[in-house]
């Protein structure tokens, strides 16, 4: 950490670990911009392929499908592209995974089907499962401890930022068919060709990697002895913390636009009103990024991550516990984004946790399962969410996120007496461990 009043000084970095920040910058923006393309248009372009009313209870179902497999490709990714980003490096493996989601992101546009839409998510959410993982691993292990609470803070508000190129794209293209949008993604695959040119592979991974080269670690390490219990801590915290945050992420636009809907609103106003929900919970964020870092730095990630989610469960007891109409649910939203800032801290706590050769695969495999339980708790909380029987049958979506933001308090728990600051005991004494 720094001194009080003093700044990190970008003087002192090397040009190899300025273009390795570059890369996972612009590798994590647009991850931003992928992964919400779909949250933006969801309902209206699933009930389009379905060939039903936005308002039916199949559209919310099926939508909720195709976000629970796209949340699955992620965990999926998580450890698939962590893996071997500890085998073939973290620069090689950073374009594979920006390869991806830019691929199957565009694809999307072509769907005809819901269920086309479904496998295209799925396959896009590998890649960016694997770039969370890798990227942070990158910056790990190329630059000074002392950036690290900031480089928290910096890297989400790419996605942040990333999010708002969504907004835009979305701002752009209002009125036109819904599956235009797609094609917005595949803009990162021009990236990977200059970070393979000029993204070198971290010595630290590259060191590691020769003393090992033919009995490299596998994912068992991460259940060994010294590594278990902090492997299901932080399963446990991400899972907890995941369902509720992407309860909330995919189902606020339904609700407001069921909200919009039922007051009369045009289509052309019910998707500005979407895309501005969006657009303030950014802002939000990019502010909570710091807060978080500010709170690393003084009280530890652990307290930091506990003392933000306490306040997101606040927040959607405050924001949903009540019947609101859209002006009263966008006010909140800025604060709600704000209290996301907790993911943020998770790009730094995760990676000193493992040691160097199963650092993507473990922080990779932690985060991202958690992602598995979000995705069985985005379609229980959208299921959850249908009021009535049969053709007469609404879904309150407000409901299900007052009931996804309970999901906080475990998470709040956990973090706070469990969740470890440093490498489990006897894990940096492992063969395959760094020196840090």
């Amino acid at each position: 950490m720094l001194p009080p009043g003093k700044t990190p000084d970008s003087a002192t970095l090397s040009a190899a670990q300025k273009k390795s920040g570059v890369a996972a910058w612009l590798g994590w923006m647009f991850d931003g911009l992928d992964m919400h393309l779909y949250t933006l248009v969801a309902l209206p372009f699933v009930a389009e392929l379905l060939r039903v009313s936005p308002g039916a209870q199949e559209a919310s179902t099926k939508a909720s499908l195709i976000q629970a497999a796209f949340l699955i490709g992620w965990a999926l990714g998580g450890t698939v592209f962590g893996r071997i980003g500890d085998l073939l490096g973290r620069s090689r493996t950073l374009c594979l995974t920006i390869l991806t989601y830019a691929l199957f992101t565009g694809l999307a546009a072509f769907s005809q089907a819901w269920w086309h839409l479904l496998i295209f998510r799925f396959l896009a959410a590998l890649g960016i499962g694997g770039e969370w993982a890798v990227g942070a691993s990158l910056l790990f292990e190329t630059w000074p401890a002392r950036w690290r609470p900031w480089l928290a803070a910096i890297l989400q508000t790419a996605v942040n930022t990333g999010v708002l190129l969504a907004c835009l794209s979305g701002w752009l293209l209002a009125g036109t068919a819904y599956r235009y949008i797609f094609l917005v993604g595949v803009l990162p695959a021009f990236l990977t060709l200059w970070i393979r040119r000029a993204v070198p592979e971290p010595e630290e991974w590259a060191a590691a990697h020769e003393k090992v080269r033919e009995h490299p670690p596998g994912l068992h390490t991460l259940f060994g002895k010294e590594l278990r219990r902090t492997t299901l801590i932080v399963i446990a915290v991400c899972a907890l913390g995941l369902t509720a945050h992407w309860a909330l992420m995919f189902w606020h636009s339904a609700h407001l636009r069921t909200l919009a809907r039922d007051a009369g609103w045009p289509r052309e106003r019910i998707d500005t009103l979407a895309n501005h929900a969006l657009y303030l919970l950014t802002i939000g964020a990019i502010t909570g990024n710091f807060l978080a870092g500010w709170l690393a730095k003084i009280i530890g990630y652990r307290r930091a991550i506990a003392a933000l989610f306490a306040a997101y469960f606040a927040l959607m007891m405050t924001t949903y516990g009540v019947v609101r109409d859209p002006a009263g649910v966008l006010f909140w939203l800025p604060f709600i984004g704000a209290a996301q800032g907790a993911f943020a801290l998770f790009t730094m706590c995760l990676p000193p946790l493992f040691p160097t050769l199963v650092r993507t695969t473990g922080a990779g495999f932690c985060y991202n399962v958690g992602r598995i339980f979000a995705a069985i708790g985005t379609v229980a909380f959208g299921l959850f969410a249908k009021v009535g029987t049969g053709a007469g049958a609404i879904c309150d979506h407000r409901l299900a996120l007052f009931c996804a933001g309970f999901l906080f308090l475990p998470a709040t728990l956990v973090a706070w007496l469990w969740l470890p600051e440093q490498p489990a005991a006897g894990a940096e004494s492992l063969p395959l461990a760094a020196t840090e």
